[in-house]
């Protein structure tokens, strides 16, 4: 980004620096926050990006000693062992915190733009479901100058929660190599990459043939699935259609029409649990509410799995009990609504990989055989690949 120049820096206190800016606006930085973020080589390895000093053996009292703008960067001599930092111009105006002088929206600007989300109903996606080419995808390398394929799928996923690839060879080798070339594959109690069928080989009932109601995988870790992949492989009876409902527009309305009914999901924990399986029995650390916001309210995850849901017997005030059955009675309202829930038949050929943290899905009943693989990805892989790719490491770097 580009930021004014300095104009003038002084030690306007013992344990702080005032800088001034050619656009008339100052930071007031404390020497001990300056020190900790000093890049030298001693002090951080730059091929690594990461911090080679040991913050605890700073001075509390740490002063600095000389200061000088030396375009375009700002130096000082610490009285501690006559450290020399240096920090550049747009270093300091990006990180200023005494005040912010970047807006978080002005900061993550290109962030927000080119990786804005498109909330959906389903008349908005019916008739323009995102699809990318699995030969384009294997064909795609990071780095060279035909990664645009995995570009393009990684924002798809990203803006609409989802995305169909088509033209998958029917194995279950190729869909193994067509999730390695996003991330890696996270393994979990089901195995590494699925391959599976309704005969209950591990006790949840995905591995049966009854109606599932739509739900996020992994309610009952704390670390939930970033990412879900499904390649349907063989089918020779009916039913097992598949839903999508986007729940960050679902959020969405809840909150305009029933406000106490969101307010509630931000903040009451739900215990979950995985316990089929005889020498399982996971569950989250710390039980999470329904709607996860960050620290500006914005809302960043849903967690809904009515199957897995434990008994909730902890509640800090009582007379929410009443108030939560009405909170997800709304919410089922929306979640089921027509406008809302897309179905879709899955067929061979053509795999669906969705955002764990935003998308719903779910299955009706079936007769027959069916053979099912897929995997997950870890959310912070995916996030990772796709900055990377549609930011430039640059855009990314500069904002840590």
């Amino acid at each position: 980004m580009t930021s004014p120049s300095i104009t003038s820096a002084t030690a306007i206190s013992p344990d702080s620096v005032e800088i001034k800016w050619s656009n008339d606006q100052s930071s007031v930085f404390h020497n001990i926050w300056l020190r900790d973020n000093c890049h030298c080589e001693k002090c951080y390895y730059p091929a690594t990006k990461q911090r080679l000093l040991n913050s605890a053996t700073i001075n509390a009292d740490i002063g600095a000693r000389h200061i000088e703008v030396k375009f375009p960067v700002l130096e000082i001599v610490w009285n501690q062992e006559d450290h020399k930092s240096s920090y550049s111009f747009s270093w300091l105006y990006l990180h200023s915190y005494q005040p912010r002088l970047v807006p978080v929206d002005e900061k993550l600007a290109g962030e927000k733009t080119i990786l804005a989300q498109k909330l959906w109903k389903v008349a908005d996606i019916k008739d323009s479901l995102p699809a990318v080419d699995f030969n384009k995808i294997i064909d795609s390398d990071e780095g060279s100058d035909n990664e645009d394929a995995i570009r393009d799928w990684t924002l798809k996923i990203w803006k609409h929660g989802f995305c169909f690839i088509d033209n998958v060879p029917v194995t279950p080798e190729d869909t193994e190599k067509l999730c390695e070339k996003l991330c890696y594959i996270r393994p979990t109690h089901y195995g590494g990459f699925w391959d599976f069928t309704s005969d209950l080989s591990k006790a949840d009932t995905a591995y049966t043939n009854i109606d599932i109601s739509s739900h996020t995988d992994g309610t009952y870790w704390s670390d939930t699935p970033g990412l879900q992949l499904f390649h349907l492989l063989y089918h020779d009876g009916t039913g097992g259609t598949t839903s999508l409902v986007d729940a960050f527009q679902c959020a969405k309305v809840l909150k305009k029409n029933h406000p106490e009914s969101f307010e509630l999901l931000t903040r009451i924990p739900i215990p979950a649990h995985s316990a089929g399986e005889e020498k399982v029995c996971i569950q989250p650390d710390i039980p999470q509410p329904i709607f996860k916001l960050d620290n500006e309210g914005e809302l960043i995850q849903v967690r809904w799995n009515q199957s897995d849901r434990s008994t909730m017997d902890n509640w800090t005030n009582p007379a929410d009990i009443p108030k939560f059955y009405a909170a997800i009675r709304h919410w089922v309202q929306i979640i089921t609504d027509p406008e809302n829930e897309i179905f879709y038949q899955l067929k061979p050929g053509q795999c669906l990989i969705f955002d764990n943290w935003r998308c719903f899905h779910s299955r009706t009943e079936f007769t027959g055989k069916r053979r099912m693989c897929g995997a997950y990805i870890n959310r912070d892989d995916f996030v990772s690949k796709l900055k990377l790719l549609n930011l430039g490491r640059p855009a990314v770097l500069e904002s840590i």
